[in-house]
């Protein structure tokens, strides 16, 4: 507590007041920004790297326990030992149905519970339709949709047994206006977008929201091993001038699932810099 000792209704008193009061204001939002998600249980999918370790460490510092989904065992034990009190690495196929089931049970004997599912896994096969395979098409679809039908269908009866949840389904830029060579992609990221509408619609009366998130051009560690002409060409696509980070992308997650967005469902949010403008 600070005292102050001035005369009455001098300034000084007035403004070391104010002053006072408006740092104990700030503090505690401080703090409260730093716990919004306190005590919820999140799965995030291709979370050992990019931008699900981002988001990982993101959600972890605003207080909540995450199961690590991944293929990548060596990244995502990585990533656990980190954070050993608030993490569980799971190694998963989301386009096997088996191996999601599996991991949700193994999620739920971790930490009795799920309540925020942050579909991020993704790959990308890239060719134009003239020299696509099939199985580069069936890969795509494989984790970037099946995937997220796999996820929402192990989970959501969780979240509607107890009446909440929040649903993250990461889409693209590219799902909104398609690009080249990237067929498959483009149609699995438009197709998160129209899943996440008829989601939000069927699981709305259980408190569950469902959004997606659409990044546009994010300095991933992959991104960055492109050829520097093609990263400044990002950049000049990006009215922002810079590629994005996946703290970005990280941080939209984190509002999407917090109590802050209880009445945003259905919406997709692009974090692209206005590059689609």
């Amino acid at each position: 507590m600070l005292f102050i000792f001035c005369s009455d209704n001098s300034w000084l008193t007035k403004f070391l007041f104010l002053t006072y009061s408006n740092f104990e204001f700030c503090k505690n939002r401080s703090v409260q920004s730093m716990n919004r998600l306190e005590n919820s249980v999140a799965v995030i999918t291709g979370g050992a790297a990019g931008i699900g370790k981002a988001s990982v460490e993101k959600f972890v510092a605003e207080g909540a326990k995450v199961a690590i989904w991944d293929v990548n065992e060596t990244a995502g034990k990585s990533l656990e030992n980190a954070y050993p009190d608030q993490t569980i690495f799971i190694k998963v196929d989301t386009s096997d149905p088996e191996s999601v089931e599996n991991a949700t049970k193994k999620t739920l004997d971790k930490f009795g519970t799920i309540d925020v599912l942050i579909n991020n896994a993704g790959i990308t096969r890239d060719a134009t339709i003239k020299k696509m395979t099939y199985e580069q098409w069936n890969q795509v679809i494989g984790i970037n949709l099946t995937g997220v039908f796999n996820c929402v269908k192990a989970i959501s009866p969780i979240m509607i047994a107890n009446q909440r949840g929040r649903i993250i389904n990461t889409s693209s830029v590219v799902g909104l206006y398609g690009n080249f060579g990237q067929t498959n992609y483009a149609a699995t990221k438009s197709g998160v977008i129209g899943m996440s509408k008829t989601l939000a619609k069927e699981l709305g009366k259980y408190g569950i929201t469902v959004n997606a998130v659409a990044p546009g051009f994010i300095a991933t560690d992959m991104v960055r091993a492109m050829p520097q002409k093609v990263i400044d060409m990002m950049e000049s696509k990006t009215p922002l001038g810079r590629l994005g980070e996946p703290a970005d992308i990280a941080n939209a997650y984190t509002f999407l699932a917090s109590q802050e967005a209880s009445f945003i469902s259905g919406s997709v949010l692009s974090v692209d810099g206005a590059v689609t403008l």
